[in-house]
C-alpha cells in the first residue's frame, strides 16, 4: 500500500485502523490522535514528514516535551503513539523501520492514589442526597455516586450504562469496557435501592417524552449532549460541587478517585486482588497490584501511630 501525501492521512488511516482492528475505545483513540498531530505539526515545522522522520527526530521531540514542562506520563504517552504509528506504518509497507521502537521512554510516574476514607465517602453520600434542583436530580445524582462506589466503573462506563443493564433489580450487571471487552460486577443493596428510586423519575419523563413524540433514551443517565447520556465533564464538576458541601478538597474527589476508593475499601476488607482486577477490568494484575502499596501505607501508619513501642517518649 503506497504511503499517504500528508501527515494528517497517516493519523486518520491510523487510527481508522485502531478502530477496525483492535477495537479501541474512542477515547484512545483521541489521545492517538492528539499526540500524533503534535509530534506533526513539530515536524513540520523544521520541514520533515512521518516517512522521513529519523530516530534523533523522535528524541528531539521528546526532548522539546521535557523543555515545554510535560509530564513523565505525559511524554510516555506520546513515545508509545509515535510508536504505535510507527508500527502501523512498517506493516503497512509505508516505511522499513520504526524509528521510535529502541528509545527509552522517560516512564510514566506510578503515583499512589490518594484513597477516600470511607467516612469521606459516607459523607459524599450524605450530600448527594440532598444534592439537584428537583426530586429527580437528587435521585439520579445518589444514583450515580451509589453506582461508581459500590462497582468501581470506570466514568466512560458509567456514564454510557444502558438502562436495559439495571432493569429487573437485578443482583450483577453486564459492564462493556475498555476494548469492548465485558465483565459482570455486583450491586450492593443501597446502589440498588438508589438506582430503584431513580428508575422512577427517568421511566416517568420517558413516559412524557413518548407522549410528545420523542424517543425515549436507551442509557441509564440520560443527557442533552450527542452521545445521548451525561458527558464525563459533568460528573467531575457534579462531584467537585459535592465535595465542597461535604467538607473536602475538590482536589481529591473525582470519579477515579472513587474507583480507587472502591478498590482499596475491598482489599482492606480482605478481598483477594485477582476479584479485585476482574471488577475493574484490568487486563493485567499489575495495574491492580499499585493497591497494595496504599494498603502497606495504610498499615505502617497503623503501626508508627499506635504501637506502644513506636511512639515517642513523654518529655520529662
Amino acid at each position: 500500500m503506497t504511503a499517504p501525501a500528508a501527515m494528517v492521512q497517516w493519523i486518520s488511516t491510523f487510527l481508522e485502523a485502531q478502530a477496525a482492528e483492535l477495537d479501541a475505545a474512542q477515547n484512545t483513540r483521541l489521545a492517538y490522535g492528539r499526540d500524533l498531530k503534535d509530534f506533526a505539526d513539530w515536524l513540520d515545522h523544521r520541514g520533515a514528514h512521518f516517512s522521513q522522520a529519523t530516530r534523533d527526530d523522535v528524541e528531539a521531540y521528546l526532548v522539546s516535551c521535557d523543555a515545554s514542562g510535560l509530564s513523565k506520563a505525559t511524554r510516555a504517552r506520546r513515545l508509545s503513539s509515535i510508536r504505535q504509528l510507527y508500527r502501523f506504518a512498517h506493516e503497512e509497507g509505508w516505511r522499513e523501520d520504526n524509528p521510535a521502537i529502541r528509545i527509552k521512554g522517560p516512564g510514566a510516574m506510578q503515583r499512589l492514589p490518594d484513597a477516600l476514607h470511607k467516612d469521606e465517602v459516607a459523607r459524599l453520600l450524605d450530600v448527594a442526597q440532598g444534592f439537584g434542583r428537583t426530586e429527580a436530580d437528587r435521585a439520579r445524582n445518589l444514583a450515580l455516586l451509589e453506582l461508581v462506589y459500590a462497582t468501581g466503573l470506570r466514568v466512560s462506563e458509567l456514564v454510557g450504562l444502558p438502562v436495559a443493564a439495571v432493569r429487573g433489580d437485578p443482583r450483577m450487571i453486564l459492564v462493556r469496557g475498555k476494548g469492548n471487552k465485558e465483565r459482570m460486577v455486583p450491586l450492593s443493596g443501597p446502589a440498588r435501592a438508589a438506582v430503584t428510586a431513580w428508575l422512577a423519575h427517568r421511566d416517568a419523563a420517558d413516559d412524557a417524552a413518548r407522549k410528545a413524540g420523542h424517543a425515549p433514551s436507551r442509557h441509564l443517565f440520560p443527557g442533552t449532549g450527542a452521545e445521548g447520556h451525561l458527558t464525563r465533564q459533568h460528573v467531575h464538576l457534579m462531584l467537585k460541587d459535592m465535595a465542597v458541601l461535604a467538607g473536602l478538597s475538590p482536589g481529591r474527589v473525582s470519579p477515579h478517585a472513587l474507583r480507587h476508593a472502591f478498590a482499596t475499601h475491598l482489599l482492606a476488607g480482605g478481598a483477594d486482588l485477582r476479584v479485585i482486577q476482574t471488577l475493574l477490568g484490568h487486563a493485567d494484575v499489575a495495574t491492580t497490584e499499585i493497591y497494595t502499596h496504599v494498603l502497606d501505607e495504610h498499615l505502617k501508619t497503623l503501626v508508627l501511630d499506635h504501637h506502644p513501642l513506636a511512639r515517642k517518649p513523654a518529655k520529662r
